[in-house]
């Protein structure tokens, strides 16, 4: 059979079958509400929905949460005075866990942590409460360099007039120098939110229960998984869309804030 007769075949074969149909019937907007219909509703799918759309918002907003704090923290050590041994030592210490998370990928740090370090200390800690520490472990890297950058972005001339009125360095950097650092990098903090949101899809490689697991189960079960990954999709989005408008407002007001000074 030469390769004209094969293609002839596969085309008679596809009219055949869908003679009565524009398209497919996998495709159809009938088809289309009856899986979300069964498996949304009829079948509980939303329940394993629901709770893996907490599941990811928990460990994106912890991790933030915990970037943020951990960031600010190496941040500070990073743009300390280097004339004493210790704050070189604690930068050489910092340097180094911006490198490890940086330089590794996010699905590595969470087989590591769950199948290596955990067994070696004899613990067992839930796969979610391990994402959500590796998280943000690692988007503390990320943002001590993001807070660095804000800092160093602040007019030098703050520290020193915070200094010239008998302020610490600490409680300088906090009460004048952090919040306005702040202001400038809120956009990037957005950006990372957005990013952790979407890498929560990983943690099914130790097994927690996500978004992208909640309705890869939903697929399985049905055999019908576009449906389900389209549903999947649209919520990633609307997710990244509230997110976006909420750092757009908080913008908007901190920018309302510095003109009514």
């Amino acid at each position: 059979m030469n390769v004209g007769n094969f293609l002839s075949k596969i085309k008679r074969n596809f009219i055949a079958q869908y003679h009565n149909n524009d398209f497919p019937e996998g495709i159809k907007k009938e088809k289309f509400i009856q899986v979300v219909n069964q498996f949304f509703i009829e079948y509980d799918g939303y329940k394993t929905v629901i709770e893996g759309l907490q599941n990811t918002l928990k460990i994106a907003i912890c991790g933030l949460l915990i970037g943020i704090v951990i960031g600010t923290l190496i941040a500070i050590v990073r743009v300390l005075p280097k004339y004493k041994l210790l704050p070189r030592v604690l930068n050489g210490i910092c340097s180094f866990y911006v490198a490890f998370f940086r330089g590794t990928p996010m699905v590595v740090q969470l087989l590591l942590s769950y199948y290596v370090a955990l067994p070696l200390m004899g613990l067992n800690v839930p796969s979610v409460t391990v994402a959500l520490v590796v998280f943000g472990l690692n988007s503390g890297a990320y943002i001590s360099e993001i807070m660095r950058g804000g800092i160093q972005s602040v007019d030098p001339g703050q520290m020193e007039g915070g200094r010239a009125i008998g302020l610490s360095f600490g409680t300088t950097m906090i009460k004048i120098v952090i919040p306005q650092a702040i202001k400038n990098i809120l956009p990037t903090l957005g950006n990372e939110f957005i990013t952790l949101i979407k890498e929560t899809s990983v943690v099914s490689f130790v097994g927690a229960l996500d978004l992208y697991v909640a309705f890869n189960r939903i697929g399985s079960n049905s055999y019908e998984f576009m449906v389900p990954y389209l549903v999947m999709a649209l919520i990633y989005i609307v997710l990244v869309l509230i997110i976006s408008g909420l750092v757009k407002l908080m913008e908007r007001s901190l920018s309302k804030s510095d003109r009514g000074r």
